[in-house]
């Protein structure tokens, strides 16, 4: 099941460009016809465009980038956990998630499924429930899970200074989906 939005430059909230040249225009050493179709394109995109991973690296300066992440980590069995009954602000608690444990298993990935993927380029895009710390805690420390990620636009309560679920799970080199779509598929 592919869990990515689909990205439409000049339309996203991050940066996304792309620019299409005659390869000509770039590498001149290389010749053809002037009839002949041949481009090259060059993308710029933020890190954080549609549907993204983010790696430890993002805030712990030791942490692993996208390029030093074993894939295997992210190639798992998952666990999505429904809690569309919560409202923007709501918190997913200890309690909540540990009355779930029997599903959850180390190494698993987490998917909290918020339905915020409908909300997704819009004014409301960053409306959401979040994972309290203590919980997030639980998931990380206890469980072992490999991975969290929800279909909204992050984990944290919006606006909380320093990210302190984003910090606990890259400290412990767990990395983040953030705006994961078509989860109630």
């Amino acid at each position: 099941m592919d869990l990515s939005h689909a990205l439409l430059p000049g339309q996203e909230e991050y940066p996304l460009a792309l620019e299409t040249h005659d390869t000509t225009e770039l590498y001149p050493q290389y010749p053809k016809d002037k009839d002949v179709w041949y481009i090259l394109q060059n993308i710029h995109m933020s890190s954080h465009c549609g549907t993204h991973v983010e790696f430890p690296y993002h805030h712990n300066r030791r942490g692993l980038d996208a390029g030093s992440f074993p894939l295997r980590r992210l190639v798992s069995p998952a666990v999505l956990l429904d809690f569309r009954h919560k409202l923007p602000g709501d918190a997913v608690t200890l309690p909540e998630l540990s009355a779930q444990e029997q599903d959850i298993r180390p190494g698993d990935a987490v998917l909290l499924h918020f339905g915020c993927d409908r909300l997704y380029r819009t004014a409301r895009a960053h409306e959401r429930p979040y994972l309290d710390l203590e919980a997030a805690r639980w998931l990380v420390l206890e469980k072992r899970v490999n991975l969290v990620g929800s279909d909204a636009s992050g984990l944290e309560i919006k606006g909380a200074p320093n990210q302190p679920i984003h910090q606990l799970l890259m400290d412990h080199q767990v990395p983040i989906i953030e705006f994961a779509a078509h989860l109630d598929q």
